[in-house]
């Protein structure tokens, strides 16, 4: 300890360093449930590159793991410490270095906070699509580290396909820079897609070049209640058909509208058994919501609101922003799942999760990216409560059984960790993982980045 310590020190500020104990334990841990943690040696927070370089030079001659850190948002345990680790913290490296409206691409160090670097191509009329629910507090570099995707993916996609580059600090401390500024670039292998989604287990992400889009007009949204989940889903799939591009195609099950509105009087309509919420940013986008509403009515749907302006619009989706917190008020504890299921097997997916919460006699709220497929279900349970606790584990992996059965995939966006390493294993195989794992030695042959998570 002492030689880390001290080796450490040799290269970083006085301020860069947490040793304090009550302090450090404050790093331990992500936001998922069920997930072991171990203590840190040390806290690092850098501000520059060469210091982050310093750290790993430290690392890998003293041979301690390294666990990367963003805002710590995430829920699958892929930023909990290991024992004995330096937790290398970015989020003092928050700067926003550039931004190009001619070359539409802004280039940001890992620490800047989504909404913050939303909220500045704003002011050159352009946008940065990814928008995760966590967005006014997550940081850019744990969405690259997760492949981080948000409401607006049903349209524009998920994180990974705006970093169109990125500076990668190697486990020994060495600088890489992949991917490129320009429109288009296939030279060599995509090295920069290799390390969105690693969660930190190839390397430390340091700076990322990130494709911007134009800003599209303020949308507008209309809202669906359905008198079952099966028909909100029928409708999900009739508007996917039908060959429309919302911006937004979100469903709240009846759980979790009645915990939107138990935490923050929405006012949403608990009658309902499923709410669809649907947005377009076209420049006609009266004109969609009434096509689409159309087709939910046809769904079965027993009304469609269609919202009047902007203002009403973004009411509709601070509701569905705010589902998983007024989730996590109805028990002590939640464990919240993201099993991605292709668009047909919405209804099959949401049917199998009520079961699922009927036979381990638990709450089960379900909300979803319903034009991804990708579905959150949120199982609340007492942590208190070994029995609970116990339901609450086997109901996770029930519905993560049966997402892969439906063809799904274990996680659609918030990424493996430790939460999912078992479920990673089935789902690629065995020639998966071992080619997986001969990547992870490629990049890091002491195994010191963020040891013990995915696989």
């Amino acid at each position: 300890m002492s030689d880390l310590l001290g080796q450490l020190r040799a290269g970083l500020p006085a301020e860069a360093l947490i040793t304090d104990p009550d302090v450090t334990a404050s790093y331990a841990h992500d936001m998922a449930s069920f997930c072991d943690a171990g203590a840190p040696a040390v806290v690092v927070l850098p501000r520059t590159v060469e210091q982050v370089q310093h750290v790993m030079r430290t690392a890998t001659a003293l041979r301690v793991p390294v666990v990367p850190q963003g805002a710590r948002t995430g829920l699958s345990g892929a930023a909990n410490a290991s024992e004995g680790c330096v937790v290398l913290s970015l989020v003092k490296m928050d700067r926003i270095l550039e931004i190009s409206p001619v070359d539409r691409i802004a280039v940001v160090e890992p620490g800047v906070i989504n909404a913050v670097l939303t909220r500045a191509v704003n002011e050159h009329g352009l946008h940065y699509p990814p928008d995760p629910s966590s967005w006014e507090t997550c940081t850019i570099g744990g969405n690259i580290g997760t492949a981080s995707g948000g409401l607006c993916c049903v349209k524009y996609g998920v994180t990974a396909e705006y970093v169109l580059g990125l500076d990668v600090v190697l486990a020994d401390g060495r600088l890489l820079t992949t991917g490129r500024r320009t429109a288009k670039g296939v030279a060599g292998y995509d090295l920069t897609r290799l390390f969105v989604g690693s969660e930190g287990s190839l390397g430390i992400v340091v700076k990322a070049v990130l494709a911007l889009k134009p800003q599209p007009p303020r949308q507008l949204a209309l809202a669906a209640e359905f008198p079952s989940a099966a028909a909100a889903c029928d409708a999900v799939c009739r508007i996917m058909e039908r060959g429309h591009t919302p911006s937004l195609l979100e469903l709240m099950d009846r759980t979790t509208v009645h915990a939107v509105n138990a935490m923050a009087g929405m006012g949403l309509p608990e009658s309902t058994e499923a709410l669809l919420l649907c947005a377009f940013d076209t420049p006609d986008p009266a004109s969609d919501l009434a096509a689409v509403g159309a087709l939910c009515t046809a769904a079965g749907a027993t009304e469609v609101v269609p919202a009047e302006d902007a203002a009403e619009s973004e009411l509709l989706l601070q509701a569905r922003r705010m589902a998983l917190t007024a989730l996590e008020a109805v028990k002590s504890a939640t464990m919240i799942d993201d099993v991605c299921v292709p668009r047909s097997k919405l209804g099959a997916m949401l049917a199998g999760t009520a079961a699922i919460a009927e036979k381990f006699d638990l709450t089960i709220g379900v909300c979803a990216h319903a034009g991804d497929g990708n579905t959150h279900p949120t199982v609340c349970f007492d942590h208190l409560d070994p029995d609970e606790s116990r339901r609450a584990r086997a109901s996770f992996d029930e519905i993560m059984a049966l997402g892969l059965e439906l063809g799904g995939t274990i996680t659609g966006e918030h990424g493996v960790g430790v939460l999912k390493k078992e479920w990673l294993a089935r789902e690629l195989g065995e020639t998966g993982v071992e080619l997986q794992r001969g990547i992870k030695a490629a990049f890091d042959p002491l195994g010191l980045l963020n040891p013990g998570k995915l696989f």
